[in-house]
C-alpha cells in the first residue's frame, strides 16, 4: 500500500524511497571521484533544497575538495516563477577552479542558466552540474547536466530537501503530488 501524506492543502504519494535515493547518490559520487580526481573541485550547494543531497554526496566524495553554499529562489508554491532571486552570495574565490554546482532539482533550467551566468564573471576553470533530480520533459533552456542521480517525470515533488511552501524538506523519502 502506498503511503500518502498531507502537507498544508495538498496530498502526496510516496514516490522514491530513501534507500533508492542514497544508492543513486553513491553512484554519482563514484563518478565524481573518478572524473575529478586530482582537480581539487569546489562544490557549490544551492540552498535550501540541496542541503540533504549535498550532505549525502559529500559523505561519499573521497577526493580532496571544498564545499560552500549559495541561496537562490525560483519557486513559489507549486510553480516555478522563472525568476531567480539570489539571497546569499558566493564568498569563496573560484577563479581558475573546477566548480560543481550541487542542486536539488533541475526542471526548466532557469535557475541553472542564471547561476552559470553569475559564476562566469568569477572566471572558474570549469563548471559542472550535479543534480539529485532532473525533469527532462520540463527543460526549457539549453543546459548540459554532468551528474544526475535520478530522472523523474514532470510532477511536483516534495521531500529530501525539496519543499512545498517551506514544508516537507525534512522527509527522508520523495513524494509526488496526487
Amino acid at each position: 500500500m502506498k503511503e500518502v501524506i498531507t502537507i498544508k492543502d495538498k496530498k502526496f504519494d510516496l514516490f522514491i524511497e530513501q534507500e533508492v535515493i542514497e544508492h543513486e547518490i553513491k553512484r554519482v559520487a563514484k563518478q565524481i571521484n573518478v572524473e575529478l580526481e586530482g582537480r581539487n573541485p569546489i562544490f557549490l550547494a544551492v540552498l535550501n533544497g540541496a542541503f540533504m543531497f549535498a550532505g549525502e554526496l559529500m559523505k561519499e566524495v573521497s577526493i580532496p575538495s571544498e564545499i560552500t553554499f549559495v541561496r537562490l529562489a525560483s519557486y513559489q508554491g507549486t510553480a516555478s516563477t522563472q525568476k531567480v532571486k539570489e539571497v546569499l552570495g558566493l564568498n569563496e574565490n573560484i577563479t581558475g577552479r573546477v566548480v560543481v554546482i550541487v542542486e536539488d532539482i533541475v526542471d526548466s533550467g532557469a535557475t541553472m542558466v542564471s547561476l552559470l551566468e553569475e559564476l562566469a564573471q568569477y572566471q572558474p576553470k570549469e563548471v559542472k552540474i550535479a543534480t539529485l533530480l532532473f525533469k527532462p520533459t520540463a527543460l526549457k533552456k539549453k543546459l548540459h547536466i554532468d551528474y544526475v542521480a535520478l530522472e523523474i517525470p514532470n510532477d511536483f515533488i516534495v521531500g529530501y530537501g525539496l519543499d512545498y511552501d517551506g514544508y516537507g524538506r525534512n522527509l527522508k523519502d520523495i513524494y509526488k503530488i496526487k
